[in-house]
């Protein structure tokens, strides 16, 4: 009975979902069950159209029809890939590509200086945790580019 009630709470509420990572293990299981139903030709044929679509630069990308449906840029904000280990982050679960705001951190970053609150907004993180990854930032930036005041 309480849980429904708690159910209950969770279904009107407005509250920003976390993004969701998976691994590379779990990417290759997916695409091990895939491949394992047959081969799809129509997917091969897919790719290789999206490939010749695609922007090659900045230049070419500023003129196409938002949102942007090209979530392997890295400039894109639906998805982040880690380098390191190669796992996949949806920064919006809930959402289709289409359903959110900015999809372009490179349009974000035209349009100048925006608040703490909007960033978080676009990135899908609350306004504090935005404030710490930029005082990281900053941080480390001032250590790099100042080690002689340091020494005085």
């Amino acid at each position: 009975m309480v849980r429904d009630d708690l159910d209950g709470l969770n279904e009107g509420d407005d509250k920003r979902r976390r993004s969701k990572t998976m691994s590379r293990k779990e990417m290759a299981r997916q695409m091990r069950r895939e491949r394992a139903g047959g081969s799809d030709e129509s997917l091969g044929t897919l790719m290789s159209e999206v490939a010749q679509i695609r922007p090659k630069s900045r230049s070419e990308c500023v003129s196409l029809e938002r949102p942007c449906l090209f979530v392997s840029c890295k400039y894109h904000l639906y998805l982040d890939v880690n380098p390191r280990t190669g796992s996949i982050k949806l920064n919006f679960p809930e959402k289709e590509i289409w359903e959110i705001g900015e999809t372009c951190a490179l349009d974000v970053a035209d349009k100048g200086g925006i608040t703490l609150e909007e960033v978080g907004d676009i990135m899908n993180l609350t306004r504090e945790r935005i404030r710490q990854v930029e005082a990281s930032g900053l941080g480390k930036i001032k250590g790099a580019t100042c080690p002689e005041d340091e020494t005085e």
